[in-house]
């Protein structure tokens, strides 16, 4: 085989991998725009925000990243309260993992 079509098909193989990175990027980013995942998001927080505030505290949902990870934001009695990052994990991920499948984690920012 000449030289040249070992240097196009390897052009052309790389080309291939960029476009399907780029797919799998533009792919995701729309996941992320999805307004859908944030409101069930949302709603699953709002199933617990009751249990919450009846001992002083709350949640904000912050971000969703590209990775699929949910940052919240503490508030309230919750900032400060020595089992927050018990019921973080036990509670508040579990419940939003549930309602959310695609959520890999969820992560307070602020404790």
């Amino acid at each position: 085989m000449p030289l040249l079509y070992y240097l196009n098909t390897a052009l052309a193989f790389t080309a291939k991998q960029a476009q399907l990175i780029f797919m799998n990027e533009t792919l995701h980013m729309y996941t992320l725009s999805d307004p859908g995942i944030r409101i069930q998001v949302e709603a699953a927080l709002d199933t617990l925000r009751p249990y919450l505030e009846a001992d002083g505290g709350s949640v904000r949902l912050v971000d969703i990243t590209k990775e699929m990870v949910v940052e919240l934001e503490l508030l309230g009695a919750c900032e400060t309260c020595p089992m927050s990052s018990m019921t973080l994990r036990a509670g508040i991920e579990q419940a939003v993992k549930r309602s959310v499948p695609q959520i890999v984690r969820v992560e307070a920012v602020n404790i």
